[in-house]
């Protein structure tokens, strides 16, 4: 192998992945570079250096020679850009909350159905995790705003829906063909429902859990794994419903499983179940900020969680999510409205209320990353410290 820069790289080479850019691409797939054109589109999309394979490397004979088969002439190397939109946030929220609610509906329906002994509408949820897909694929950053403001006391339900969307985005962002990231979301929409055999007692107590009751609630996981495998999903939407507690390690449950056992697809979900757990507003706990939950998943690397996916996650989430509560050095507190994936710390917020002054403003968007803005985001905040209901202000401001 041999790295060279995006300037030394001629048709007919073997691309192996790039190994520095500027900006957020990835090669979807190894190949060779045909024309001169795939090279302009790979150095327009920020690609520095490349590796290749000097053994593979076309002949100018070949390179030449006419084809009869048209997929033969076209370059096998092409460029995946995880952050493309294709709608603006506020365009795509109205819909985006559509699909969250009626999922919100299907979720009650699912457990209703468990409980009463009947099979899972397995076509809906599939339903359900094609249009999260759809909605991702334009525009990520409504659903993950959606997924960042969250209702205390329903966190049964919209956690197992905010996984779902933060599965999809993570598995757009490795590049992951759309069947796989169906089922991955289907999988994380399912992955809690073993809890229905859990008394509520267990699920909802605000204290410490004692031995037994701790016990007794690991084996959600366990039902999670036998409803899955009987509604037919396969096995990857099954692995994550009964191993998202398991560890590298070998330290989680049900099953004690170890990482040669463990899925790029349950690591994954391992992950992002912790960061929404972790991130969430519970009746009975204060959600942690996003920058804390990363640092305790990282913690956690490598006996629990897989660190180069982690490394992924973090990376197309963001240090300051969509949805996120933030406070800039001016004291004017708002919501992270769109991401910035070339500038994380300049994202664009939504302002709304002074701290200082402790009075609502007008709403308008602040885009950090604009040179004539002056404001630097000084850190995310947790709403009770000011006493703001995020939820009404998110639903009469960020809603078209």
């Amino acid at each position: 192998m041999k790295t060279i820069t995006i300037s030394d790289l001629k048709p007919g080479m073997f691309v192996v992945g790039v190994t520095r850019q500027d900006g957020h691409v990835r090669v979807k797939s190894q190949g060779w570079v045909r024309t001169q054109g795939a090279i302009e589109a790979l150095q327009k999309a920020g690609v520095l250096e490349v590796e290749i394979d000097p053994d593979k490397a076309l002949q100018a004979k070949q390179q030449t020679q006419p084809e009869h088969n048209e997929a033969a002439q076209q370059d096998n190397v092409t460029v995946h850009d995880p952050w493309h939109k294709t709608t603006s946030v506020g365009a795509e929220l109205d819909l985006a909350t559509t699909l969250y609610e009626e999922a919100k509906g299907i979720q009650e329906k699912a457990f209703a159905d468990v409980k009463a002994g009947k099979a899972i509408a397995v076509e809906e949820f599939k339903q359900t995790a094609s249009g999260f897909i759809d909605s991702i694929f334009r525009n990520q950053d409504a659903l993950a705003c959606i997924a960042r403001i969250r209702e205390k006391d329903s966190y049964l339900l919209e956690h197992s829906l905010n996984v779902s969307i933060l599965m999809s985005i993570f598995a757009k962002h490795l590049g992951l063909e759309r069947n796989i990231i169906e089922q991955l979301a289907t999988g994380a929409l399912l992955h809690d429902i073993g809890k229905i055999q859990i008394s509520n007692e267990i699920l909802n107590k605000p204290g410490k859990l004692s031995d037994d009751e701790y016990n007794l609630m690991k084996d959600h996981a366990k039902y999670s794994y036998e409803i899955v495998a009987q509604s037919g999903l396969g096995q990857i939407a099954t692995e994550i419903a009964g191993f998202h507690h398991e560890r590298l390690d070998g330290s989680g449950y049900p099953f004690g499983k170890k990482a040669d056992e463990l899925s790029q697809y349950v690591r994954m979900a391992a992950i992002v179940d912790v960061y929404d757990a972790l991130t969430a507003e519970r009746v009975y706990k204060v959600g942690l900020t996003p920058i804390r939950a990363f640092r305790i998943l990282k913690e956690g690397t490598p006996d629990h969680y897989d660190a180069d996916l982690l490394a992924h996650f973090i990376n197309c989430i963001g240090v300051y999510p969509v949805g996120t509560l933030v406070k800039l050095k001016s004291e004017r507190i708002g919501i992270v409205a769109s991401s910035n994936p070339r500038e994380p710390l300049k994202p664009v917020v939504k302002v709304f209320y002074h701290a200082k002054n402790m009075l609502y403003t007008e709403v308008k968007d602040i885009d950090l990353a604009d040179k004539r803005v002056t404001d630097e985001l000084e850190a995310a905040i947790k709403p009770e410290e000011f006493s703001i209901d995020l939820i009404r202000f998110f639903r009469h401001t960020m809603m078209p």
